[in-house]
């Protein structure tokens, strides 16, 4: 209970640190803009969406730690939300193409001409305006996992099968965003976009406020993640984890408990697709691989589990490995990935956060032990002295 209690105040007060430190690394790209390429602190082109990129990542590894990490519902298809997000924001951002594409088409984008589609599918409407676009990106990835949640969880379907089940539902998508039949730009996807809310996507000051709302919007998912998880239904979450039967013996309903979850879970994921597209410059069905999903979880336990903070170091520090070693050996990436999780799995069950910060709480823990130990032999050394200097005149006597 003790190391529960350090561990848990331990926890919230790195959450805050890791909360102002997002908040200044939305001011990096001013160190691209602002300061000359030859200066030492100069942060190069390049580097600014590949760092928003990375924070993406994170606040998808995020997204999946609230529902395996204290809920215990491991969830192999988060990928799919992720991607449903992206392409909510794609097609805002081909709406507005216009007649800039290669077919000159004001209403069709370049892949429907291309394809003779004769009007616009009714789906994509509304999504020349960004306000129904940005609604569109929570509202869909959240649609989707509250139906498949209200027959998943109602059936009582747990462990292993869910998880085989969010798979197969985030590769059933994959096969339905690669039929041009869709309208969804099939193989190749939705790209060569021109322009977000009127600027340039390409521009310096662009990417520079697309990597400030990524971190802002990672920030903000931390504290309510924190929020959630420290309140008293994420005390029962944690209970649905650990004891899933005995929670619903003492009456509650836990079916809707993982519902509420696994929902706003969906809906962070697509808020991470919809920030990830913009920057990379393209979305296609690769995104819904599931893969993509299982490195998620990969992200998510090497950094700690059910740590908050730990899910967003790990997806930083595995994407960062990812891009020094594919670029010397590509081939051998998936190897070294699955070696990763094995080596993680033996010696690191609780990832790098939940270890450092396991061995944080034992050594506060041992040291109050050892004050209060020492505080036990300095009174029994000090009633020792004090019955010596009772019996010393006794036997002068």
């Amino acid at each position: 209970m003790i190391t529960q209690m350090l561990f848990s105040r331990h926890e919230k007060k790195t959450v805050w640190a890791v909360f102002l430190i997002l908040l200044a690394a939305a001011l990096v790209p001013l160190a691209n803009l602002l300061i000359p390429e030859g200066s030492a602190f100069h942060v190069p082109g390049y580097l600014v969406p590949l760092l928003g990129k990375y924070l993406c990542y994170a606040l998808l590894a995020l997204a999946l730690d609230l529902v395996w990490g204290y809920c215990g519902i491991l969830s192999l298809g988060h990928g799919a939300f992720f991607a449903l997000g992206g392409y909510a924001m794609g097609m805002y951002l081909m709406r507005q193409i216009g007649d800039r594409g290669v077919y000159a088409n004001p209403l069709l984008p370049d892949f429907m001409v291309f394809l003779n589609w004769q009007e616009l599918p009714w789906y994509w409407y509304g999504f020349n305006h960004f306000a129904f676009a940005a609604l569109m990106v929570v509202l869909v990835p959240g649609l989707l996992a509250f139906v498949f949640g209200w027959f998943a969880f109602r059936s009582r379907v747990t462990g292993v099968y869910l998880s085989i089940i969010t798979q197969a539902m985030t590769y059933a998508l994959l096969l339905a965003f690669f039929r041009n039949e869709m309208g969804f730009g099939g193989n190749n996807g939705l790209t060569d976009f021109k322009e977000i809310l009127g600027f340039n996507v390409q521009a310096g000051g662009t990417r520079a406020a697309l990597f400030a709302a990524t971190a802002i919007a990672l920030a903000l998912a931390l504290v309510l993640s924190s929020a959630i998880v420290r309140s008293k239904y994420g005390k029962v979450l944690v209970g649905v984890r650990d004891a899933e039967s005995r929670t619903r013996f003492l009456g509650y309903r836990v079916e809707n408990m993982k519902l509420f979850i696994f929902t706003v879970s969906a809906m962070m994921a697509g808020v991470a697709g919809a920030l990830y597209v913009p920057q990379v410059g393209i979305i296609n069905p690769g995104e819904f691989a599931p893969a993509n999903s299982i490195e998620v979880v990969i992200w998510t336990a090497v950094g700690g589990r059910g740590t908050l903070i730990g899910p967003i170091i790990g997806a930083i520090l595995v994407n960062f490995g990812k891009s020094i070693f594919t670029a010397a050996f590509p081939e051998f990436w998936l190897f070294a990935l699955g070696a990763l999780f094995v080596a993680t799995t033996l010696f690191l069950p609780k990832g790098v956060v939940g270890t450092v910060q396991q061995f944080i709480a034992r050594r506060k823990e041992q040291k109050k032990a050892d004050a209060v130990e020492q505080a036990y032999q300095d009174k029994a050394a000090a009633k020792a002295e004090s019955q010596l200097a009772t019996l010393e005149p006794q036997a002068a006597e």
